[in-house]
């Protein structure tokens, strides 16, 4: 089993009221996982958000908090509901509705990585999946809440900026449609799940250190954006996905020659995000 469920990296003064996580960064593969996949131990890693984790580790420096997995997506994928279990995977259960994500085989126990690649040979026991749920998911969503309740008793607001990667070839049909090709989508589950004053601040920050951002298209947000954005309450929440092909090679899985340019523009970045709750940026509740 992975040794941890989370980290999280403190700042030695909580000065923001964002939180930064990234929930797909995990990387601890262990042995008894990896001698059941049919997968090799480089496939295996094709849905994780390499080096995501790294991208964002500055965030203490500037008064945030930061949350990351220690789990692999591949393992048990913190960004789907607990409920959303794939009965093509997990023994004994009967299907029940129509939920796209599970049927695709990316409920919270993944049945496949990506481009359809399957995990197993066969089922896995509803004790297991369960037992990965306790061990893994709760935790880290019960710290992710507890973080988010810290900084909005201490600021009165709360930012979640959920942070992932995306394929080069997601932007594929985005680029074909004229518009230049994005670098970074933010996702706010179409204005549901944060302000546009959060989301605006958020792109200007992340066109400043210059890069091309647009919004929802094709990802407006999962399981994470919509069960924590709550904008009325001061709770808001944005994905952000940023193109892998920028700071590293996706084939090898390694930071290529760019990662330490795009690490230096994302501080810049983290730096001007974080000054929100600072009492430069108030945020005015829906």
């Amino acid at each position: 089993m992975p040794k941890f469920a989370y980290e999280v990296l403190h700042p030695e003064k909580q000065t923001s009221c964002v939180v930064f996580a990234s929930p797909h960064s995990g990387r601890d593969y262990p042995w008894s996982f990896l001698r059941r996949t049919v997968l090799d131990e480089h496939t295996i890693r094709s849905s994780e958000d390499a080096f995501v984790d790294q991208l964002f580790d500055c965030a203490p420096k500037f008064g945030a908090s930061f949350l990351k997995a220690g789990a692999p997506r591949a393992f048990v994928d913190l960004n789907r509901s607990a409920d959303e279990l794939d009965p093509a995977l997990i023994e004994g259960l009967r299907k029940s509705g129509h939920n796209p994500r599970v049927a695709a085989g990316l409920g919270v126990v993944p049945r496949v990585v990506a481009n359809g690649r399957a995990i197993y040979r066969g089922k896995i026991s509803q004790t297991e999946a369960q037992r990965r749920i306790d061990q893994y998911w709760t935790p880290y969503h019960e710290m992710l809440q507890k973080l988010l309740d810290a900084a909005h008793q201490r600021h009165g607001q709360a930012v979640l900026v959920d942070c992932h990667s995306m394929p080069h070839e997601a932007m594929d049909g985005v680029a074909r449609s004229g518009i230049r090709r994005p670098d970074v989508v933010l996702g706010d589950r179409f204005g549901a799940a944060a302000t546009a004053e959060v989301v605006d601040r958020l792109e200007a920050a992340f066109v400043a250190a210059g890069f091309v951002v647009t919004r929802n298209v094709p990802f407006a947000g999962a399981y994470i954006t919509q069960a924590y954005g709550r904008p009325s309450r001061g709770q808001h929440a944005v994905q952000v996905e940023i193109d892998r092909s920028i700071y590293m090679n996706e084939k090898l899985i390694r930071p290529n020659g760019d990662f330490e340019a795009v690490r230096a523009a994302l501080r810049d970045v983290v730096a001007d995000v974080a000054k929100v709750g600072q009492g430069r940026m108030p945020l005015a509740a829906e």
